[in-house]
């Protein structure tokens, strides 16, 4: 009896681990059944409010409907070539708002006299929407592609301006003295402690900024194009098929949500150093 109460107690650890990671398997796994199950239960809500309104699908097409019209666009073709010249503007206007805001930022982060110069002309020109820019910049560039990478640069511009700016202003000064203590040049204390310190706030930045740009790129092709999804919404809109409609907005929203999501699956990969 003696030795099997010390044989218990030597199982104890090892039961409660295994419990544990039971445990955590199922609420990872629960995590991951949310999306599917809320899914389902917007496609019945919506399917319930169309049977007891009884809507024609020209004002509310049904989930079979707009299931049909994505099976038909994609076959065609359509849906691709449109959703291709939007993520071109998309990707385009990223890159070209992060190049500039960022490098700006960098600029007003280590100058105070130029940020109090700039930061004036920069908050006024993000008072202007930028449906009331879209129109000026088509006359300016012309219809094509160019208005619309420019619309999204401008419309990523300012959250990545900020961002880079109080990223870089709230790294530790008792880290600065540590890297000149230790006569690190320009360059290794940007690579090995400004990026690092500032990344966290840089990356809640292009969060904002990832979703920004399809937005960007949709309010331009609205105002003038001859591709893209918002060229697609606004031509069924034209023609009474609600249900294309529903696929160009879906497809927008799967395409924000990936860039999202890329975005996350960048920042855990990056922050890995801050660990527990």
């Amino acid at each position: 009896m003696e030795d099997v109460l010390p044989e218990a107690d030597r199982l104890k650890p090892k039961i409660r681990s295994i419990t544990h990671t039971i445990r955590q398997i199922w609420i990872e796994r629960y995590d991951l059944l949310l999306v599917p199950v809320a899914l389902v239960i917007f496609v019945i809500v919506w399917q319930g409010v169309i049977i007891v309104s009884d809507y024609p699908a020209f004002i509310l097409p049904g989930p079979a409907d707009v299931v049909k019209s994505l099976q038909q666009n994609l076959e065609n073709g359509t849906l691709w070539r449109h959703a291709r010249v939007t993520l071109f503007e998309i990707f385009a206007g990223l890159v070209l708002g992060l190049t500039v805001a960022t490098t700006l930022g960098y600029v007003l982060a280590k100058n105070r006299f130029l940020e109090r110069l700039l930061s004036p002309y920069i908050v006024a020109s993000q008072s202007v929407p930028v449906v009331a820019i879209a129109p000026l910049l088509v006359i300016w560039f012309g219809a094509g592609r160019l208005s619309k990478v420019l619309i999204c640069a401008l419309i990523v511009f300012f959250p990545v301006l900020i961002n880079t700016v109080v990223g870089l202003r709230s790294v530790d000064e008792g880290l600065y003295d540590l890297m000149r203590s230790l006569k690190a040049s320009r360059w290794q204390m940007f690579r090995l402690l400004e990026i690092p310190a500032s990344m966290p706030v840089l990356l809640g930045g292009l969060k904002i900024s990832a979703t920004l740009a399809v937005i960007g790129a949709v309010v331009g092709e609205f105002v003038a194009a001859s591709e893209g999804l918002g060229f697609l919404i606004n031509q069924a809109r034209g023609l009474f098929n609600t249900p294309l409609v529903f696929v160009a907005v879906f497809s927008l929203v799967v395409i924000a949500l990936s860039l999202y999501g890329a975005v996350a699956l960048l920042e855990a990969r990056l922050l890995r150093w801050r660990g527990k």
